[in-house]
């Protein structure tokens, strides 16, 4: 779940404070409703089924239905990439270490993690990191202090449409879904015994509620570190982000940067996940034979970040965000009709009131992309 608030997610909430200072802070606790009924729906049909969301639409449709729906995930993804790698090389950039350098030990690091690893082994070493994103956001809010700026401010205009559309886009992304069905499938396939399907659902309706819960709160700390700071700030640029922070505190840049380096790792290990186990569940391949779409969707990436200025890359950051809502849409859609589908779900089929809530809420966030580009 917290590979929602990855390096894309940092910037857009970075650059939400910078323009709108607290005024979003609100609408980011609001997005925990949404988030956590959609992946609750990704999360249960895992866990039912002990498939992934790509091998059941193949089942229960086509394969080419299948394909339809992962392919543009995974385009996507190949962007994405390159925004994450681009945020671990701001990050480390901070500390004097050069892209050159950081891009390809973050490469290996994260392709170490995810091939020939067990998911359970994966999981672990990514629970172990994720208390530095905490930790690194939340004393950079403490350095800066509270601001006396208003908390609830709704506006018509354009620019603050948008910003919603994008935050909307860093915290639902569509890789989650294909990753915590597949993820959930695994994790629970060889759970122990005396566990039964009602209890499970149970712990994983509550990982996921925490989950949620903690990605917005982060998301709300990047803004609020952020308020305030010199407008013309590119979160992209390690002299432009280390001269905004610094005037807070000396150490502001660094932890910052440990936060941002450890959201991109974090989302590296995550989307290569999701997206490798959405694509080859789609084709009907072997889960095993996934580290050819790590190659194929990471390489070129990290190739462009090591080798190409990340600077100016903040506007094509937020439209990517806006972006991911409209590539939400087809697996959003296949994974509602799935979750009411008897014959997939059995007695765990979605009732009434959760298929009012999974819907209203994929709704919800499918009208701020539109929202954006209207």
């Amino acid at each position: 779940m917290m590979a929602d608030m990855d390096a894309s997610s940092t910037v857009g909430a970075a650059e939400t404070g910078v323009v709108l200072k607290y005024s979003l802070i609100w609408f980011l606790l609001l997005l925990v409703i949404p988030l956590y009924f959609v992946q609750e729906a990704s999360g249960r049909i895992g866990l039912v089924t002990g498939k992934g969301l790509g091998e059941l639409v193949r089942e229960n449709y086509s394969r080419r239905t299948a394909v339809l729906m992962a392919f543009p995930m995974a385009l996507t993804d190949v962007l994405t990439y390159a925004v994450e790698y681009a945020g671990a090389a701001v990050g480390f950039a901070v500390f004097g270490v050069p892209p050159l350098i950081s891009v390809p030990i973050v490469f290996l690091a994260h392709v170490f993690l995810v091939v020939g690893n067990k998911y359970s082994q994966a999981e672990r070493a990514l629970l172990a990191l994720s208390p530095l994103l905490f930790l690194s956001f939340g004393l950079v809010l403490w350095q800066r202090g509270l601001k006396p700026y208003p908390f609830l401010v709704v506006s018509s205009s354009p620019s603050f449409l948008f910003l919603l559309a994008a935050n909307v886009g860093a915290v639902i992304m569509p890789f989650m879904l294909f990753f915590q069905a597949s993820a959930t499938a695994i994790k629970w396939s060889t759970r122990k015994e005396g566990v039964g399907t009602g209890e499970a659902m149970k712990r994983v309706r509550v990982e996921t509620f925490v989950g949620a819960i903690a990605t917005e709160i982060l998301m709300v700390f990047v803004e609020m570190s952020t308020a305030g700071l010199d407008p013309s700030t590119d979160f992209v640029s390690p002299r432009s982000l280390y001269t905004a922070l610094a005037s807070a505190s000396p150490l502001a840049p660094s932890l910052f940067s440990v936060g941002l380096i450890s959201a991109a790792f974090l989302a590296l290990v995550v989307i290569s996940l999701g997206s490798a186990w959405g694509v080859v569940e789609a084709l009907g391949v072997e889960r095993e034979r996934a580290y050819m779409i790590y190659m194929v969707e990471s390489v070129p990436a990290a190739l462009v970040i090591s080798l190409v200025p990340t600077s100016s890359l903040v506007g094509s950051i937020l439209n990517l965000l806006v972006l991911l809502v409209f590539t939400l849409i087809g697996p959003g859609v296949i994974l509602g009709l799935l979750i009411s589908n008897e014959k997939v779900m059995g007695e765990r089929r979605s009732k009434r009131l959760e298929l009012v809530a999974y819907w209203a809420s994929l709704i919800f966030v499918i009208l701020f992309g539109f929202l954006a580009i209207l």
